[in-house]
């Protein structure tokens, strides 16, 4: 997806610990334990599954990486899915003012703001009494959270104050268990809500004892960190591998991000594109997920959601988990080096579906994203995801009819630039079955192909979850109309007018005047569909 090589060398990446009471950091590289917790609530039991005993090819792929971990087969530790954080929504795309719907791992939720506790809550969006979709419905001017379907009032403990239609006189059905909402643990930690997915009492405190990833860098105020999300109509796997693969970015990507190219002795015009080899080895891999060293930095998956490059950073720089925020901080302006960091964040919707949270944090040239609006930084980004959108969802169905264990046997990845895809194959192989555990979920088919209209949305899949994008179509829209508006009247004032009261030149400058504002108007619908709506992509011509 994005260039992650084409990165300038003198960057660096640290981990910090929070103070006592922010959330706890991302481990120390290399990994260390795992925090294992077992799920214990029925909804989350997983489905039984048959044990696939996938053994790796003879294929060079295996013998060049040599991936930590690549001998071993399905079984031993298990990877608990839902015993993980997951991330939601970037803070800054979410309507304090309404509640918002999100579907995770397959669990439908919804957020929405308490104001009495001054905080994003999490509840399955599902009203206990008639089963209606929470996040239809309104937050009350009392800072309930308040079903339309029939009234029904809760606050952030997911109590239900309110039925409108007990009477007042009689039992109050309303402190009754089965009348309150189901509540998941949530936090707001790198201006991301988080949400553990379990709404068993067990875990009200997880926080506690877990906490979700942390980098310190998106909190530092010395750093701009522009967020953007999109729904992908293509799996968590075939998402994941694919920002793991840096190597297609000068194919895939064409046209759209410029990569510096290097001459390769020998292959002076091999292709138009300057494809070169890359040198990228695994150095870790366990449950908790793995670290890759790349020409440039390092890459590094923190299962199972976030996954970002370092660049220039290593081991020998050293850990600085021991550090709290603000030394962190005070460290950096001593240092005053130029950092970029590219987060991506990885969230499994269902089968076949996926979402990305992307995060690029940088603390140079900060005043940009200060004057540019973060929507204009969407178009191109969505962009790059539009380019290769087609071409992994078909990807995903052909990797499912050969089946997921199968995945080593079928690709033929024989250089290096593929060992954080092999890597991250083998960790899912080696720790989950080859496959996301969904839990009860069906997962036997992935939803049909729609018309590629349909399949490279951007309205549905991006501009309503994104704050900025929603803004700008609502203005670009109304912009849009007063350009017809002006160029319709303008005419008509020219029709209206009687001969001698408007000069040859002046009628010459109006009737100028409305073709060009209904050529900007016809100009502008193009740019709104293009960019908010629809925009094909076609490799054969760039």
């Amino acid at each position: 997806m994005e260039a992650l090589i084409s990165l300038p060398s003198s960057h660096s990446f640290h981990l910090s610990a929070l103070p006592s009471k922010p959330p706890h950091p991302l481990p120390s590289l290399p990994f260390h334990r795992h925090h294992s917790i077992k799920t214990h609530h029925r909804i989350f039991s997983p489905t039984k599954t048959t044990r696939l005993n996938a053994q790796l090819s003879s294929s060079p792929a295996t013998t060049i990486t040599g991936l930590p971990g690549a001998e071993a087969r399905t079984g031993g530790e298990k990877f608990n899915w839902f015993a993980h954080w997951y991330p939601l929504a970037p803070v800054c795309d979410l309507d304090k003012r309404a509640p918002n719907a999100k579907t995770v791992m397959g669990l439908d939720v919804v957020i929405w703001w308490d104001r009495h506790e001054g905080r994003w809550q999490v509840f399955d969006d599902r009203c206990p009494h008639r089963l209606a979709p929470l996040s239809e419905g309104r937050v009350d001017p009392w800072g309930r959270l308040q079903c339309v379907y029939h009234g029904w009032c809760f606050d952030g403990n997911g109590s239900c104050k309110y039925i409108p239609q007990a009477p007042p006189n009689g039992p109050p059905v309303h402190t009754f268990n089965k009348a309150c909402a189901a509540v998941y643990p949530s936090v707001e930690q790198n201006k991301i809500v988080w949400f553990w997915p379990s709404t068993d009492p067990e875990y009200k405190d997880i926080l506690m004892k877990q906490k979700p990833p942390y980098i310190p860098e998106l909190d530092d105020p010395s750093y701009t960190s522009p967020m953007g999300t999109r729904d992908l109509p293509y799996g968590y796997e075939v998402l994941i591998e694919n920002l793991m693969d840096p190597a297609h970015v000068r194919y895939a990507h064409r046209g759209i991000m410029r990569i510096p190219k290097r001459e390769v002795p020998g292959r002076a015009n091999a292709d138009r594109e300057g494809g070169m080899p890359m040198e990228i080895t695994i150095e870790t891999l366990n449950i908790t997920g793995f670290l890759a060293k790349q020409e440039l930095g390092y890459g590094k998956f923190v299962a199972p959601c976030v996954f970002y490059a370092i660049p220039g950073w290593s081991p020998e720089d050293g850990s600085v988990s021991s550090l709290n925020i603000q030394e962190v901080s005070s460290t950096k302006s001593q240092q005053k080096q130029r950092r970029f960091l590219l987060i991506f964040m990885c969230i499994p919707v269902s089968p076949g579906r996926s979402r990305v949270i992307w995060v690029f944090s940088r603390n140079f040239s900060v005043w940009i994203d200060q004057i540019v609006p973060r929507w204009m930084f969407h178009v191109g980004q969505n962009l790059i995801l539009d380019s290769d959108l087609y071409i992994l969802h078909v990807e995903e169905r052909k990797i499912a009819k050969v089946g997921p264990s199968n995945w080593q046997k079928s690709c033929f990845v024989p250089t290096k630039s593929d060992a954080m895809v092999v890597a991250f194959r083998n960790w899912l192989r080696k720790y989950s079955n080859n496959q996301v555990d969904w839990g009860t979920l069906p997962t036997a088919h992935l939803p049909p192909t729609p018309p590629k209209e349909q399949l490279m949305d951007r309205y549905w899949s991006h501009v309503v979850q994104c704050g900025s994008c929603r803004v700008a179509l609502k203005g670009l829209r109304k912009l849009e109309v007063f350009l017809q508006v002006i160029s319709i009247a303008s005419i008509g004032i020219v029709a209206a007018s009687k001969q001698g009261l408007m000069s040859t030149i002046t009628r010459t400058a109006v009737v100028s005047a409305a073709v060009l504002c209904f050529l900007a108007s016809r100009w502008l619908s193009h740019f709104i569909y293009k960019n908010f709506y629809f925009h094909d992509y076609s490799h054969a011509f760039r």
